[in-house]
């Protein structure tokens, strides 16, 4: 579905992926309600924008299924009708082996990752069903389809929302919604810091895989919406992974386990650590 004279509703438009996909779709031609828990993350995507009343930005946490429900009519009321959702909003567990998580930290991840996609779909999908044309997307991350240690959980929910998807694509085959599911690979935002998470990083000398801006993330999930693709990937390494998951699976999971393994040793030895 093409962007232009649309209405879009992305999730966690306050700052990264989502935040450039506020500014792109605007750029094509559409119209945005931005949604994320974030107030001054919004008013910095509306400050950037500076697209007038094509932009409303709304602040509502998508684990509370009654805003989410509520904020339908708010959109109605901003721009007139309802498109297409991009369910990006999303955050990381803590850098821990599944066994030591806490279960509050195991909750959040579920209700912000999974149940927060539930609840958005749930509240606009019988919206979109009644557009002549429409199109839900929804991020899921190369962690859903490739294991890595101490975000076992973020895996499970990403997972949870690539499946989800999948059968949402089978169920609305013989309607108007198109599906994607967008899955990035490695991609400059501050998911950690946003996620109250401190994120490790390689020892000085060491490998660090390539990362995407979050501008071009968000210009290629744009462009494979656009051109109605189910599966759209982020980035050489979540193309390569994807690869690497179906040829040789157990060399391909030792390999990130022994890299990431090198990475916390690393980092508790007392190497640096940034957020985001």
């Amino acid at each position: 579905m093409r962007v232009r004279d649309k209405v879009w509703v992305v999730t966690g438009g306050a700052s990264g992926i989502g935040q450039q996909m506020v500014l792109q779709l605007l750029d094509r031609g559409g119209r945005v309600a931005a949604v994320d828990r974030d107030p001054a993350g919004l008013d910095e995507t509306t400050t950037i924008a500076r697209a007038g009343e094509r932009l409303s930005t709304h602040v509502v946490d998508i684990t509370d299924r009654a805003a989410t429900e509520a904020l339908v009519a708010d959109v109605m009321a901003a721009h007139g009708a309802v498109d297409a959702l991009i369910n990006n909003a999303g955050i990381i567990q803590p850098f821990d082996n599944f066994v030591d998580l806490d279960y509050a930290d195991i909750d959040r991840v579920l209700q912000v990752n999974l149940m927060g996609t539930v609840h958005m779909l749930k509240s606009f999908l019988p919206v979109l069903l009644q557009r002549p044309e429409a199109h839900v997307a929804n991020v899921s991350s190369m962690g859903g389809f490739f294991p890595f240690p101490q975000q076992t959980m973020y895996g499970a929910t990403k997972a949870g929302v690539k499946l989800l998807t999948e059968g949402l694509y089978a169920e609305l085959l013989d309607t108007p919604v198109r599906v994607s599911v967008i899955m990035p690979g490695p991609v400059e935002t501050a998911i950690g810091a946003n996620s109250g998470v401190v994120e490790p990083v390689a020892a000085e000398g060491g490998s660090r895989m390539p990362m995407m801006s979050a501008s071009d993330a968000a210009r290629d999930a744009l462009d494979g919406i656009e051109a109605d693709r189910l599966h759209i990937y982020l980035g050489p390494i979540a193309r390569l992974s994807n690869y690497a998951i179906r040829i040789a699976p157990r060399r391909a999971i030792v390999f990130v386990r022994n890299q990431m393994v090198k990475m916390m040793a690393s980092n508790q030895a007392g190497e640096p650590a940034r957020s985001g």
